[in-house]
Order: C-alpha cells, then sequence, then structure tokens
C-alpha cells in the first residue's frame, strides 16, 4: 500500500523509485547472503501466452476461499484466535482499482504456527485452521477476507529474533508471469521495529506503506476487528514486493 495509507494522487505518469527498494545483500538478515545475486541481473522479454493467460475468474473460487475462518473447519467448529476482517484495494500507480487480480494469501495460527511439515515451532496446532485462502478483487479493485490474527514466532536468524505477526500475500496479474509477493503487518506490534527483515528496508515510510491500520468502520460488532491494507502496484508509492522491485 502507500506510505501515507492513500492512493497516489490521479495525474501524469508516475516513474518508479528503485531507492524506495531495500538492497538484496542486507547481512543482518542471515539468508540474504545467499539468496542476493552474485554477478549481474538478465533481463528476458516474456512471451505472449505469459502475459496474457491464464485468465483468472470468480469460477475458480469456492464459497469459503476467502474465509480463513471456516475454509478448513470442521462442520459447526472455527479457528481459533482473535478474528478479523482484512480488507483494501489492488491500485495502480495513479490510485485506480485493479479488477479482476487473484490475491493469495497465507499465514500461521493464532499461536504464530504454521501448517507445514517442516515447521519446527512448538506452539500447537489448530486443527480447525489451515492458514491460506484466495480471493479475486471486484470492479473497483476491492477485496475482504476473514480470518484470524496470527501470532509472532522465533526463528533462526539471530540468537533471539522473532518475527511480528504478518500475512503473506500474493497478487497475480492476467497470467502466471504477472506475480507479486508481500506481506502485511498489524499496527501497533513491537516486534516489527525488531525485526531483522523489516530492518532491511530503508525508510520508516516504506515499513509503514506493510503495515495494516486498524479499521473501526469496518469492525463487526461482538465479532470481528478489521484492519485495512492497499496494495500500490508500482510507481513511487509502490507497495514493497520481495520477488520484483518493479512490481507488475
Amino acid at each position: 500500500m502507500s506510505p501515507t495509507n492513500s492512493p497516489a494522487r490521479p495525474g501524469g505518469f508516475v516513474p518508479r523509485d528503485r531507492d524506495w527498494q531495500p538492497e538484496a545483500l542486507t547481512p543482518a538478515y542471515k539468508t540474504s547472503v545467499k539468496r542476493s545475486p552474485q554477478a549481474a541481473l538478465l533481463s528476458f522479454p516474456t512471451t505472449l501466452s505469459e502475459e496474457t493467460s491464464p485468465v483468472f475468474g470468480q469460477q475458480m473460487l469456492g464459497p469459503l476461499d476467502n474465509d480463513l475462518l471456516l475454509n478448513h473447519a470442521k462442520p459447526g467448529e472455527s479457528a481459533i484466535g482473535p478474528r478479523i476482517i482484512v480488507h483494501g484495494r489492488v491500485l495502480d500507480e495513479m490510485g485506480r482499482g485493479v479488477p479482476g487480480a487473484l490475491l493469495e494469501f497465507w499465514q500461521a495460527n493464532a499461536g504464530g504456527r504454521y501448517r507445514h511439515k517442516k515447521e519446527s515451532y512448538q506452539a500447537a496446532l489448530d486443527p480447525n485452521f489451515g492458514g491460506c485462502g484466495r480471493t479475486i478483487t471486484g470492479p473497483d479493485g476491492s477485496y475482504e477476507f476473514r480470518t484470524i490474527q496470527p501470532g509472532p514466532y522465533p526463528w533462526p536468524n539471530g540468537m533471539n529474533d522473532w518475527r511480528p505477526a504478518h500475512i503473506h500475500f500474493s497478487v497475480f496479474g492476467h497470467g502466471f508471469a504477472q506475480r507479486l509477493i508481500t506481506q502485511m503487518y498489524f499496527e501497533g506490534d513491537p516486534h516489527i521495529a525488531l525485526c531483522p527483515i523489516v530492518g532491511v528496508l530503508k525508510s520508516q515510510e516504506a515499513v509503514d506503506a506493510l503495515t495494516a491500520m486498524l479499521d473501526m468502520h469496518r469492525t463487526v460488532p461482538m465479532d470481528s476487528r478489521a484492519y485495512r491494507f492497499d496494495i500500490v502496484l508500482r510507481g513511487r508509492r509502490q507497495t514493497y514486493f520481495e520477488n520484483r522491485k518493479e512490481g507488475m
């Protein structure tokens, strides 16, 4: 989302700001040492089929794909944890909504544990929480899903490093080659400032751009809090993406 938590102002073309993105090699984030490129990057043109197909549509979604409270739960049961609604819009550099974008999201459970066979954290699994879902943006670029607020968890980067509570997002355009990946943090989490991954960002504005704000106007009384997270695909106010600095 934009650093100011609002869409870019309409007007002329908004160029990319490559300085907005962190460096690939950041030793404090230890796995970046092996993951960062060791030689100059090469650019390969995409093919027409990569850019235009397949086309995602509502017909591919199941009725509970955007409801992580229920989509892995037994009948009559629900995921355990603080219930939340996450909503927002996918925007272009001019602040216009991007319709028909496929969003996938995945996360740890309320105790900070992923449902993954290689997960090493000892927090308990929730048998009613699968931790993943998907939706497609509406005509104005809007999206919404229900879930539980994930918990923080330790990770083997330093002696006592913890990841803030976060939700991962994958944003597809109209083909598999048009994919961006990012993650969303929660307003007020003290682990954000302590996380070595967050620490690779170059400014507080960039951190704020990945932080969802509590939205009391969209809460459901006696049921769920709500957080707003907008995603900007490119331009000066582009969201930080983990896989493509240039955006879509």
